[in-house]
């Protein structure tokens, strides 16, 4: 036995200092292995095989000629796949039915998975899922989202599907000045960097899954449920996940690699091409959105109705609560939201980078800019005049609400004062330019989670937490939680993640993950702490303490928490080729404390380049006849490139969050709110003609400019 103290001398805190990424090194040097790389022995290699229709049934597979193919091992499909249960509600409700692969001979949409074939090298796995011949009975099918669709009906969420207070049509009739327009945003798709794979073997009783995914006991807990597996013989690793976005989750790419495995009992990994990433990994779906403002004589709001449509799919229920952004952004005497779903014969869409909001905050944050013009007043004024003392429709206390602090330090570094008002004034050259501006809210949610903290003889320290680091810098963060907590170096910290024997853990989702585990490193690590100081003997194999913030977390009281932002953008159109340049951006965010300046900079930057890629580029085109995307690549599906990214500036005011023990909000998604609405707007004060419709492609532009109808 030994004893070991934290340190000496208190050092100067980590947190809110600029720190680079502790798995950096291995990342560039190649080190650090993602899911598709991790070597086993014997490993097999699975090829989904997906529908080429968009609704019917399978009627019949030529597996015979497949197996005969060199190195194929089997071929799975409803005929010879396990039964799995369905039946149960995970950590999210109940599951994708697309994740409870070949369990029938329905198809839903186009690129269903219909089959997995596996054979000793991904290359003989490919060319034999190409050489499969399925024969389908065809049925009509239907992928287009309209309004006025006889199936569209409300669908609640994570949230009420509508909310109404107050006589809207009243307060509309009586306002000096009304807004009543309609928005559109296209279907959108994630993309990370790193493609979705999983490995599944088991060993000695025991399943064991290498995967990327963005919540390890997240996909433990619903493989265990899909397999009627007992809890303790389930297993995930994700150590290192190359970009998430909200696609990572349970998908049919796993299942499909345990069903294999356990067939063959040998490992088996299925990855996803690219191209099926566009139908087996979920998407933001398309929306379409009325906004109904009433305002008085001093532009304050008298009404807001904010409904938007989007869809889902024909077997599972999910809906896009882009009118969710309005129930906390603006107060009205009337308020009515409704989030409504129509369902289509397409994959279901899902959690995509600031879900609801982003697409949400175009349309809301558009329209207050038209109303701003209506009224004759600065939209900066316009939105600070309606800043609400309390929830607008839950009535709920705000934690730390700083839109007016953010809209005042970013309209003193944008120029914001020196602004004509007037559209289509200023000129450089073929360019037309102007500057916009958007608020920006996204929720502040914490998680029950766990953690371990252990304290070594040679004075160092491990967290094990079944975090996942997505790209965002979390390893590092959590690293700097747990030194301060402990009063020492971060250099004598070591964080483990990534793993489901850890125990239970928030996802990395909803701009939640950093700010529920920092809470239970926090607690495990204080603890740890004060053991020490106590002269706690310290074992050969370190002294271990265990945290979990259920009952904390259960204990806060009812409130708005928030991240904000405001967001500014300056853009040049050239009205003959209709070229639109985002030439800067200036984001200003109330995200709470902030614990790595780095990572957190690199996370808001992110976030308002997906505001570009929204307002210019994105767009997944649906073919009406075979019910796919057209061009379902990265080269199809155009992004914002570095061509396209001016000199971005993100920054922060002093924000916190007294209720937190560290202070923190979220930041992984704020800086998408907004981005899209200021780029929209500042088009508009370019040109003189409002883009309703994302994205503002050159052909609109032009369109619009030849003296068309508002786009």
């Amino acid at each position: 036995m030994s004893t070991v103290t934290t340190t000496t001398s208190v050092p100067t805190p980590s947190v809110g200092t600029g720190h680079t990424r502790v798995e950096g090194r291995d990342k560039v040097t190649g080190a650090a292995r993602y899911a598709a790389e991790v070597p086993f022995a014997g490993l097999a290699h699975g090829w989904l095989v997906l529908s080429t229709i968009a609704r019917g049934r399978i009627r019949a597979l030529d597996t015979e000629p497949v197996l005969a193919m060199p190195g194929v091992l089997a071929v799975l499909d409803h005929r010879n796949a396990p039964h799995l249960n369905t039946d149960y509600a995970g950590l999210l409700g109940k599951p994708d039915p697309t994740c409870a692969v070949f369990q029938h001979d329905r198809v839903p949409h186009f690129g269903w998975p219909v089959a997995l074939v596996v054979a000793e090298t991904p290359e003989q796995a490919r060319e034999a899922a190409e050489a499969l011949v399925v024969h389908y009975e065809e049925e009509p099918h239907d992928v287009e989202l309209t309004s006025d669709h006889p199936d569209c009906r409300p669908l609640d969420g994570h949230m009420p599907a509508v909310t109404e207070k107050g006589d809207l049509e009243a307060r509309l009739a009586s306002s000096a000045f009304v807004v009543d327009v309609e928005y559109s945003t296209p279907e959108e798709h994630h993309n990370p960097m790193e493609p979705h794979a999983a490995t599944a073997r088991w060993d000695d009783g025991r399943l064991e899954v290498t995967d990327s995914n963005q919540g390890v006991t997240w996909v433990a807990g619903e493989l265990q449920n899909l397999f009627s597996l007992d809890p303790a013989s389930v297993r995930v690793r994700s150590e290192h996940v190359g970009g998430g976005f909200g696609s990572k989750g349970v998908r049919a790419h796993q299942v499909a690699a345990v069903m294999a495995a356990t067939m063959l009992q040998r490992p088996v990994r299925v990855a996803l091409t690219r191209r099926q990433m566009f139908t087996l990994t979920g998407h933001r779906s398309p929306t379409i959105q009325r906004v109904r403002l009433g305002a008085d004589a001093d532009g304050r709001l008298r009404a807001l109705e904010h409904r938007s449509v989007s869809r889902t799919s024909t077997f599972h229920d999910f809906v896009e609560p882009s009118a969710g952004a309005a129930r906390v952004m603006y107060d009205a005497d009337a308020h009515h939201t409704a989030n409504n779903v129509v369902p289509l014969d397409v994959p279901t869409p899902t959690w995509m980078r600031a879900p609801g909001e982003a697409p949400g905050s175009f349309a809301l944050e558009a329209a207050f800019d038209e109303l701003a013009e209506k009224c004759g007043i600065d939209p900066i004024e316009l939105r600070l005049r309606n800043e609400p003392e309390a929830g607008p429709v839950s009535g709920l206390p705000f934690v730390g609400r700083n839109v007016a602090a953010c809209f005042r330090e970013g309209a003193r570094r944008f120029g914001w004062a020196d602004r004509d008002s007037r559209p289509g004034v200023r000129r450089e050259g073929r360019w037309l330019l102007g500057t916009g501006t958007a608020a920006a809210s996204f929720p502040a949610g914490s998680a029950p989670s766990t953690a371990t903290a252990t304290a070594h003889p040679d004075g160092t320290f491990t967290i094990r937490i079944s975090a996942a680091d997505i790209g965002t810098g979390a390893r590092t963060a959590l690293a700097l939680i747990a030194a301060d907590a402990l009063q020492v170096s971060p250099e004598r910290i070591r964080v483990r993640i990534g793993d489901s024997d850890f125990g239970p853990a928030m996802i990395a989702g909803g701009s939640m993950g950093t700010r529920s585990w920092s809470w239970a490193v926090k607690e495990a690590a204080g603890e740890l702490r004060e053991r020490l100081a106590l002269g706690a003997d310290l074992p050969a194999q370190g002294l271990t303490v265990r945290s979990d913030t259920t009952e904390a977390v259960g204990a806060l009281g009812p409130a708005e928490r928030h991240s904000y932002g405001a967001q500014f953008a300056e853009v040049a159109v050239d009205v003959t080729t209709g070229e639109v340049r985002v030439r800067r951006m200036l984001g200003i965010f109330a995200a709470g404390r902030i614990v790595n300046p780095l990572t957190a900079r690199n996370q808001l930057l992110g976030g308002m380049v997906w505001g570009i890629s929204m307002a210019l580029h994105e767009e997944a085109a649906r073919d009406r006849a075979s019910g796919g995307v057209v061009g379902a690549d990265l080269a199809g599906y155009h992004v914002a490139t570095h061509a396209d990214v001016p000199r971005i500036e993100a920054d922060w005011i002093e924000d916190t969050d007294p209720d937190d023990p560290v202070g923190i909000k979220g930041i992984g998604e704020i800086g998408t709110v907004g981005a899209a609405a200021a780029v929209a707007n500042a088009v508009w004060h370019a040109t003189g003609v409002r883009h309703r419709s994302l994205p503002i492609r050159p052909d609109r532009v032009l369109t619009a400019t030849a003296g068309a109808p508002d786009a």
